[in-house]
């Protein structure tokens, strides 16, 4: 037991470095050895865990990346609630809430996707799977508000999930090449906008 414990906190250990490493420096331009590195493991030890770079990424996407995801715009979705209040709070607070580490970074994800979205099947489909079940919240909620009354009947919950999942990856994005939140506040006004325009 205490073995089978020492081997799952390195292994977290691994995913954490590896994951902070992906999202500094690249998916592809972090190697085995960067991760050994940071580590301070040995080769041995690396391998004895991970049999090579592609199964830790998927471990990285399926630990760190679907957790983030999750517990920031997922769960939030799944509150009680009028509906609306819940996607302004999720949307607009959380872009609100990122610190500057994670604005210069961006998405952990939407880099993965644009990184290594279409170079591995295995990767596509992890990462495939994070967006679908955000998608299937997002429509439970916005289907929710149109039982409710207050979303507008006729609003397409699909494709306002699709857009607003878009949108908020996109400005994850952009906001990388500017020096100060004025994009992201014109991002804000223009969302709540949007939102508005939703209400019933």
């Amino acid at each position: 037991m205490q073995q089978e414990l020492k081997s799952e906190l390195t292994k977290q250990h691994i995913v954490q470095e590896a994951f902070t490493l992906f999202y500094e420096k690249g998916f592809k331009t972090t190697s085995i050895n960067d991760v050994m590195k940071a580590t301070k493991m040995s080769k041995g030890a690396f391998y004895h865990h991970y049999k090579n770079k592609e199964q830790l990424g998927l471990e990285v996407i399926e630990l760190k990346i679907l957790k983030r995801v999750y517990d920031a715009m997922i769960l939030p979705l799944k509150e009680q609630g009028n509906a609306m209040d819940i996607l302004e709070n999720t949307f607009l607070n959380r872009i609100k809430s990122f610190p500057f580490y994670d604005k210069k970074h961006g998405c952990p994800m939407n880099n993965l996707i644009n990184e290594i979205g279409n170079y591995e099947m295995s990767y596509q489909l992890a990462l495939k799977k994070i967006i679908e079940q955000w998608k299937k919240a997002l429509i439970a909620l916005i289907n929710q508000g149109k039982n409710q009354n207050e979303i507008k009947k006729g609003v397409p919950s699909e494709a306002v999930a699709i857009y607003l999942i878009s949108a908020f990856e996109g400005i994850r994005g952009i906001r990388k090449l500017y020096d100060n939140d004025s994009i992201l506040d014109q991002y804000i006004s223009g969302l709540s906008l949007y939102l508005h325009e939703l209400k019933a």
